[in-house]
């Protein structure tokens, strides 16, 4: 994955019923969890984990 590319993030972080989508705008190494990836939907939130709550799309 890639920032400006589209992913989708799972429920387990987001808190909602279904996965959402957006646009990577951040991804760094934590050194704690590993990859943290960010995404931004079209709404504006911003929702933000480790890599395994990601898919690309």
């Amino acid at each position: 994955m890639k920032i400006g590319e589209k992913a989708q993030a799972s429920p387990k972080i987001t808190g909602l019923d279904e996965w959402i989508e957006g646009i990577i705008i951040r991804i760094r190494n934590n050194p704690f969890i590993g990859v943290e990836i960010a995404i931004k939907d079209n709404l504006g939130r911003i929702f933000f984990g480790a890599e395994k709550y990601f898919k690309a799309l």
